[in-house]
């Protein structure tokens, strides 16, 4: 099914695909979370319902900011990994962590706040390509089974 686009501005097209309630928390929980398993998804703090994360899921696999393939040596289990597509979202997530650490702390003061939310402060570039690292390590560890 291909994807609906409202118009032919960027911004908006971009928010087409990512911009709804469940995508970039479904990337988030992948990259920062190390989520890959629809059980993962289900069992997270977030609590997404089973239609919405199949749905959410085939459209993210659509788009293809996501494969789903199977685990090795597990051929039942799928396993859902973010693409390079995926991956390139790594920068507007550490954005819009650094936008809610800095604007939204004051109205709600239990958003986590520990080394990791430091070194984001401190430098964003690092903290992102650390997290883009060490999810590449795993893609590698996963393809080595």
């Amino acid at each position: 099914m291909p994807q609906d686009f409202r118009c032919d501005c960027p911004f908006t097209s971009a928010l087409d695909v990512v911009g709804d309630k469940w995508m970039l928390v479904i990337v988030k929980q992948m990259l920062f979370e190390g989520k890959e398993t629809f059980k993962d998804f289900t069992e997270s703090d977030e609590a997404i319902a089973t239609n919405i994360l199949s749905a959410k899921l085939k459209l993210l696999e659509e788009v293809e900011i996501i494969l789903k393939t199977k685990r090795p040596g597990n051929k039942k289990e799928n396993l859902y990994l973010l693409t390079d597509k995926g991956l390139a979202l790594t920068p507007v997530l550490v954005e819009l962590a650094n936008w809610s650490d800095g604007h939204l702390r004051d109205i709600h003061p239990t958003i986590v706040n520990g080394a990791g939310m430091e070194l984001l402060r401190n430098d964003k570039a690092s903290f992102a390509q650390g997290l883009e690292k060490q999810y590449r390590e795993k893609l590698a560890n996963i393809s080595h089974l």
